[in-house]
């Protein structure tokens, strides 16, 4: 059980610089002045440098004169992040969060994890880049690997720069294959906001007014909140119904993400995917699986999320756990479909560089050393469990889902309404933060934790993460 620390009003929180520091915070300021039991954060044996930069204060004025206005942040006063290690983050006073976010479910292996620190410092100082117009053994080597991971035929790949890209590539791929130009999307889902891609999110929070041609969003086969429950079969005649009257009955494929990310940690109802490839299939179409979020090991009992559902996709899509926050994505499909992309010139300058994949070989080798895998199953089913019954405890709590590392819980003002607990889940990220913990929110409301942390994370974190969670909630 996790230790706890007991702090009184008149008690000041103290900040070392050592790796078993403490939460800054002391109860009063947390709780309003009351006397609390607050969670001590698990000891761990690193000290980040000393910070020397630029202060919080000054990267916000800078942020707002120079960068885009629509970039958004957490917490009424932003966080200055400055160093990571594991499944630990460092503001620039030294102060220690625990990370359950991993920067939107990109950090797989651990911040600054030291094989992948050294394969891409290796590959650095040997060579930045060349460009796949001459040979390099670091592309060849992870898509060698890469495809390995794939089952079926799935092993000719396209590297690219995201996971936008890669969902842009796959679109592509699929119209020219088929000849068509229909796509099938499910709605609440994120797939990107490029030209291509923006057309097959389903969710106007993501989208602007330009063109988006051929896209057809079906019903969301939500167990929580859609029309049919968990009855996948019943939301994929919705997919059928699509092709017959809103297409000419031939299609040229069908997107989805195994678990939705972004539209808030939202599982798949069973028997949904089985039944829509078939439909889609039998249109003449390909099925695409977006793993960008998923896949590589995250959900613990497969690889790959789509593998959770029993199907073989005709294209897989991945990015952010494929680099551990490299900037890398990749395409895999069959070298039959491939073929498409040699009718005119297709090239990618940074596609394949050899930096970003000796980084991702490196992944895969500590993903495997490490058995992260097995580790995001058993410390994630943990996690699960405990969150369970939180709900039991909280009435605010109105779903928890999702599966390994990666994990949602739904708030909400009434559970037989379902009402969108907004503004109470932005006080509880701030009462969290002040303790030492950083999560994420998403879903169409933005109400929904999302718990995304590197697979490293602990038994020891999970109860940390769900006692601090507790006490956000209690004082709500």
């Amino acid at each position: 059980m996790q230790r706890l620390l007991v702090r009184r009003l008149s008690s000041v929180a103290t900040q070392g610089r050592r790796g078993c520091s403490s939460s800054r915070s002391t109860a009063a300021e947390i709780n309003g002045g009351a006397d609390a039991v607050v969670p001590e954060i698990p000891p761990f044996d690193y000290a980040p440098p000393r910070y020397d930069g630029p202060r919080a204060a000054e990267i916000l004025r800078k942020r707002s004169e120079y960068l885009s206005p629509s970039m958004f942040y957490f917490y009424k006063k932003p966080l200055n992040i400055v160093d990571g290690k594991m499944q630990y983050l460092f503001d620039q006073d030294g102060r220690r969060y625990l990370d359950a976010f991993a920067g939107i479910a990109t950090v797989c292996c651990g911040h600054c994890h030291p094989d992948v620190v050294d394969a891409v410092v290796r590959q650095t100082s040997h060579l930045q880049h060349s460009t796949v117009v001459y040979l390099n053994h670091a592309i060849a080597d992870f898509a060698e690997a890469l495809a390995s991971k794939l089952p079926g035929d799935l092993k000719v790949v396209f590297f690219t720069n995201s996971g936008t890209e890669a969902n842009e590539l796959a679109l592509l791929i699929t119209r020219l294959y088929t000849g068509c130009h229909d796509i099938v999307s499910v709605r609440n889902a994120y797939h990107g906001n490029a030209a291509g891609t923006m057309g097959t999110t389903a969710q106007y929070n993501w989208k602007f007014n330009v063109m988006q041609s051929g896209v057809h969003h079906a019903m969301n086969p939500d167990p929580y909140r859609g029309a049919f429950g968990s009855d996948g079969e019943k939301y994929a005649r919705d997919v059928q119904e699509i092709i017959e009257f809103g297409t000419s009955g031939q299609v040229a494929g069908f997107i989805s993400e195994s678990i939705q990310g972004v539209g808030g940690v939202v599982e798949l109802a069973p028997g949904y995917l089985p039944a829509v490839y078939e439909s889609i299939r039998k249109a003449g179409g390909l099925c695409i699986a977006d793993e960008v979020q998923s896949g590589f090991a995250r959900t613990g009992s497969h690889f790959w999320g789509f593998e959770a559902h029993g199907i073989v996709p005709d294209i897989v899509t991945m990015a952010k756990g494929i680099g551990n926050g490299i900037p890398l994505g990749a395409v895999v499909t069959t070298p039959e479909i491939a073929q498409v992309l040699t009718r005119r010139n297709y090239f990618n300058t940074f596609g394949g560089n050899p930096v970003c994949t000796a980084g991702g070989l490196a992944v895969l080798r500590v993903l495997e050393k490490e058995n992260l895998q097995h580790n995001a199953l058993l410390v994630g089913s943990y996690l699960k469990g405990r969150l369970k019954a939180l709900q039991q405890k909280h009435e605010i709590i109105g779903d928890v889902r999702g599966r390994g590392m990666m994990l949602g819980v739904e708030l909400v003002t009434d559970r037989k309404q379902k009402t969108p607990a907004r503004t109470e889940i932005s006080h509880a990220m701030d009462q969290m933060k002040d303790m030492g913990v950083l999560v994420g929110k998403g879903g169409f409301y933005g109400n929904v934790f999302r718990i995304t942390p590197p697979l490293c994370f602990t038994k020891e974190d999970a109860d940390f993460f769900t006692e601090v969670m507790d006490i956000a909630l209690s004082k709500l």
